[in-house]
């Protein structure tokens, strides 16, 4: 009994908190001011309140020098920390930036000097881990893809305003044409805010893709015509026609970025000809990629170039800063979860997440539906046993570690085909067949044709 109680203790002893970080600080984000907690030792007034104006940040910055401060961490809280962030990481501080969720729970009254300094303390002891955040360059890259997806979505709603003006002059034209935002739409849109009412005039100006008839668009367009619609109609392809200016100014940043983080100029091979994504850069993306990554994403099937630009921007091209492709996946979202308790699996449901690369992943997921390749048979295979949600999350936590073993490894993508994935699922299925009629003392015997006939 002594010498457990005394192993006990050694144990005790050994797992003692210990100073990891001592010159660590906390900081609790504000939108007007922000407080921070450093070591008790190094001052006086270990707690101090700054407020969010620049010079204030400045004087921040000079007291945690004087501190001899080296480490902050500060709470994840939105676009507010990012001018802190910004300027300790130009001071040369070492600045984490840590989930909420992970520090919350924590017994006692709540204010903000208790945040600053409970997150000192953690970081001190090594408790807090920082999120990941790509290189500068390509936070920049990073910026700007997201400023184009946030002009998408402006531009998307531009043509709801088009639709719900038409519907309301009872101009059908959604109807027979599949896009009102197509090169037929805007035709027929334009030459009627210019004052064309004839529908056979307007329906003449239709492509000739369009698989309706020149009668039946000019049925659809026969309508009121009320001024105030007419108006509302103008403005919104106004502000369709602005969006796309925009969108061609973000498409050159990008452009320009991305010659900025080139590892060769080699272009890459001829891969499979795929239909041209419509919101896509207007530039060669795909080759600008490929002279940034070194390899080519889009040989992997149901990843274009939209799709390689979002997960590119969001984790960048190192992968060194993760350990495996099992903690990439973790880290967008896409792995299963681990609620155990009492030895039993309560849950294992992935947990929620807004990262932008694991949402363009489930979208390229779901296109591998029609897919006659290796990675479709795979996802059609789990729609058979699963639901079609969970089949695309473990699709695109496969295309995830598929990504990750070709930017760390540098070797190019080759899809096997669907027949190569059929024969080696069959020969699993066929050797697990026969261990289990082995551990019951059977033998399977195969069934030839003259056997099979008789």
């Amino acid at each position: 009994m002594e010498d457990t109680v005394a192993a006990s203790n050694r144990s005790v002893a050994r797992s003692a908190l210990r100073l990891t970080h001592p010159n660590a600080a906390g900081i609790d984000i504000g939108s007007a001011s922000h407080y921070v907690a450093v070591p008790p030792d190094r001052d006086d007034e270990p707690v101090r309140e700054f407020a969010s104006f620049t010079g204030d940040l400045l004087r921040l910055a000079d007291w945690l020098a004087a501190c001899g401060v080296d480490t902050v961490a500060t709470e994840s809280t939105g676009v507010y920390r990012i001018p802190l962030f910004e300027l300790l990481s130009t001071r040369g501080f070492t600045v984490l930036l840590v989930n909420a969720r992970h520090v919350k729970n924590v017994s006692g009254r709540k204010s903000d000097v208790l945040d600053c300094q409970w997150l000192q303390q953690l970081m001190s002891y090594g408790l807090l881990r920082g999120a990941f955040r790509p290189d500068e360059q390509v936070c920049v890259l990073r910026a700007l893809a997201r400023q184009r997806h946030s002009l998408l979505r402006t531009q998307s709603r531009c043509v709801q305003h088009m639709q719900k003006a038409l519907v309301q002059m009872n101009i059908q034209l959604a109807n027979v044409i599949a896009d009102v935002a197509g090169a037929s739409g805007q035709a027929i849109l334009r030459a009627i805010v210019t004052g064309q009412r004839d529908p056979l005039m307007l329906a003449a100006l239709k492509n000739t893709r369009v698989r309706a008839s020149d009668e039946d668009i000019a049925r659809s367009l026969h309508g009121n015509w009320r001024d105030e619609h007419l108006f509302a109609l103008r403005k919104a392809l106004d502000a369709f026609d602005f969006c796309g200016q925009q969108l061609q100014q973000c498409d050159d940043e990008i452009e320009a970025q991305l010659d900025k983080l080139h590892i060769t100029r080699v272009e890459p091979e001829r891969g499979k000809k795929r239909s041209k994504a419509r919101n896509a850069p207007k530039f060669d993306l795909r080759t600008r990629l490929f002279q940034m990554c070194g390899v080519d994403l889009t040989r992997i099937d149901g990843v274009d170039v939209t799709t390689a630009l979002v997960v590119v921007s969001e984790a960048g091209t190192d992968m060194s800063k993760f350990p495996s492709d099992k903690h990439f996946a973790s880290w967008m979202g896409l792995c299963p979860g681990t609620k155990i308790t009492g030895g039993k699996v309560m849950s294992g449901k992935t947990r929620p997440t807004a990262n932008r690369a694991a949402q363009a992943l489930r979208l390229a997921a779901a296109a591998l539906r029609t897919s006659q390749s290796a990675l479709g048979a795979y996802y059609r295979r789990l729609c058979a046993r699963m639901d079609k949600a969970k089949a695309i999350t473990a699709a695109a936590h496969k295309l995830a570690r598929l990504i990750y073993n070709l930017l760390s490894k540098g070797q190019e993508y080759t899809d096997q085909g669907q027949a190569y994935y059929e024969e080696r699922y069959r020969q699993r299925v066929l050797h697990n067949l026969q261990r289990k009629a082995q551990r019951l003392g059977m033998a399977l015997i195969p069934v030839t044709p003259d056997s099979a006939t008789a």
